[in-house]
């Protein structure tokens, strides 16, 4: 395992230096997405129309932020369970999408798009909102506004900590921690 800076947008060359349960610190931007934008965004897709943002190369964070209050950028911004965004990744996957952030692990299926598509998925702990809203510098609604909380921002982050969950390489940080605590 290694402690790596990384900046965004996600280079396919910097995806495949990347391995599971790798320590790394984004910064750069990100886009946000929960399951309603998600949908919505394959939608699109899927009748040929264009997205509101270009997927090429960039990360999604899963996450609806809270409002922030006086003073600050953003409030709380905690991960949201990776898995409800499984039935959406494979077409934003196709369209560009270079990595994800979420919480827990990801269903079989999507750990083998994530690697055929040369893309990373991240874990980001789930209870610290608070403490990871501290990471992110500038925040600005980009579509969707009409789905409030889960419409979709683009964030900067600045030494965001995560760790490498799925890469390209077929590693799975989730599951090499149940083999290992099955021993």
């Amino acid at each position: 395992m290694a402690e790596l800076e990384v900046a965004l947008p996600l280079a396919e060359d910097t995806a495949t230096h990347l391995h599971s349960g790798d320590y790394v610190y984004l910064t750069g931007p990100v886009y946000t997405a929960r399951d309603a934008a998600h949908k919505r965004m394959c939608e699109a897709l899927a009748k040929g129309e264009p997205l509101p943002i270009d997927l090429r190369g960039e990360v999604i964070y899963y996450v609806g932020p809270t409002p922030a209050k006086p003073g600050q950028v953003i409030g709380s911004a905690g991960p949201t369970t990776a898995e409800r965004m499984d039935p959406f990744t494979i077409p934003l996957l196709d369209a560009g999408l270079r990595g994800a952030i979420g919480k827990g692990g990801r269903s079989p299926e999507i750990a083998q798009a994530f690697r055929d598509h040369d893309a990373v998925y991240f874990i980001a702990v789930g209870g610290a909102g608070a403490l990871l809203s501290r990471q992110i510098k500038d925040v600005e609604e980009v579509a969707y506004e009409d789905l409030g909380t889960e419409a979709i921002r683009r964030m900067t982050l600045d030494r965001f900590p995560v760790v490498v969950c799925n890469d390209v390489h077929g590693g799975d940080v989730v599951l090499h921690g149940r083999d290992s605590w099955k021993r």
